[in-house]
């Protein structure tokens, strides 16, 4: 923004300079604050998978995949109105149609995936962790994929888990068959 519309009147009508009403957004973006928070996190539990050999490391991997299974607080939170997106993956996941689910699945992910989407997703498995439900080193896998992976499998898992529960195509982690919205 040009200076002298930083020292303008906001555009609000309030009478004010806009750099002093609602005109100017200082400091980083919510977004920002997740990305450096999971970049802050993933280092530090790198550490605890560098000891670990390969095939070890894939069986860790594996198990972070199937989080979303075991608590609730592992799967995306799902808005009251669902957009096209996730509509329609929801609708694949509860035909079970693994062709459409495997067309919807890539749109449906992109509408979700954020650094603040993977940042509350990686607190939640920290939460797991310390609640003595999660093993150290898979919540530390979990926590370095959130922040690596350009697609994470554990975000994918946990929409494709929400929307499941949701169709009431599968039960919760609690075994509780939810009726299908």
């Amino acid at each position: 923004m040009a200076d002298g519309r930083r020292n303008g009147p906001c555009s609000c009508g309030s009478g004010r300079k806009a750099k002093r009403c609602c005109g100017i957004r200082r400091g980083p973006s919510e977004s920002d604050l997740a990305r450096a928070w999971l970049d802050v996190e993933a280092r530090t539990h790198a550490r605890a998978l560098l000891r670990l050999e390969e095939d070890d490391l894939e069986d860790v991997l594996d198990e972070v995949v199937d989080l979303p299974c075991r608590d609730m607080s592992m799967q995306l939170p799902l808005p009251r109105l669902l957009p096209p997106e996730l509509e329609s993956l929801r609708a694949a996941v509860a035909a079970e149609d693994l062709d459409d689910l495997a067309a919807t699945l890539p749109p449906a992910v992109a509408r979700v995936d954020s650094p603040s989407a993977r940042q509350a997703l990686a607190r939640a498995v920290l939460a797991c962790r310390d609640a003595g439900q999660v093993d150290a080193v898979v919540a530390s896998a979990a926590v370095v994929e959130l922040a690596t992976a350009p697609v994470s499998r554990l975000l994918r898992n946990s929409l494709v888990e929400a929307l499941a529960v949701s169709a009431g195509a599968a039960e919760t982690p609690g075994g509780i068959l939810v009726a299908a919205r």
